[in-house]
């Protein structure tokens, strides 16, 4: 008892000797540090819905990015760039005599493609027909036909796209001493090779590409 007595007179109880006003004063700037605070999580909480719009938005461009570019691979965009004109007439000959051509058959214009390719093109339209990897020419009930579109009138251009302004200029000098240029002639017809342009436009493809023998796989499937 006595040593307990001895303690609590050792030890006072520790009283606030703070005043009223600066009782106050302590707890403004408390609330000023919580109110800190506050404003500070929100404008953490703005910065990552912020980021995450930016992530999605960012997101959808990419694809959007990735499907016009799938689009100009295929053919279904217009495009342009380096290349040269080819102009498919009736020869000299035809026209003093007055004979009119009306078509080039398939096989010419299957193997003047065959070269173009052979030797740089990138990408071609006949007769305003964007050519693409599934593109067919061939003779139905005695018109040449691509894709179903007629080749009926002569002339008509052919416009190649190449890599570069200079493998333009390869292709004419390969083009002019072209055998399936020459072939023309037995048909009646010339090949006319225009010089090499700077920016020249080829159409888009106008059809719908049908995909057989593929379907979409089931979510979660092998």
């Amino acid at each position: 008892m006595v040593a307990v007595q001895f303690q609590t007179v050792q030890e006072p109880v520790i009283r606030d000797t703070r005043d009223i006003w600066e009782l106050r004063e302590a707890i403004e700037k408390e609330k000023d540090i919580h109110s800190g605070l506050l404003k500070e999580m929100q404008s953490i909480d703005e910065k990552l819905e912020k980021y995450e719009t930016e992530r999605q938005t960012s997101q959808e461009q990419a694809l959007r990015d990735t499907l016009e570019e799938l689009k100009l691979e295929a053919g279904l965009l217009e495009k342009s760039g380096p290349g040269l004109v080819l102009t498919v007439e009736p020869s000299l000959e035809e026209v003093l005599l007055g004979t009119k051509v009306k078509s080039v058959s398939p096989d010419l214009l299957e193997r003047l493609v065959n070269e173009l390719n052979q030797y740089g093109a990138k990408e071609i339209s006949i007769d305003g027909r964007r050519l693409i990897n599934t593109s067919v020419i061939r003779d139905i009930n005695g018109e040449t036909k691509i894709d179903g579109y007629s080749i009926n009138t002569v002339p008509f251009e052919i416009r190649v796209l190449t890599k570069d302004l200079k493998e333009a200029q390869d292709l004419q000098n390969r083009m002019q001493v072209s055998r399936a240029i020459e072939d023309f002639f037995i048909d009646n017809l010339t090949v006319n090779i225009g010089s090499p342009m700077d920016n020249l436009t080829v159409p888009a493809y106008g059809d719908t590409i049908r995909i057989r023998y593929m379907e979409p796989v089931a979510e979660g499937g092998n």
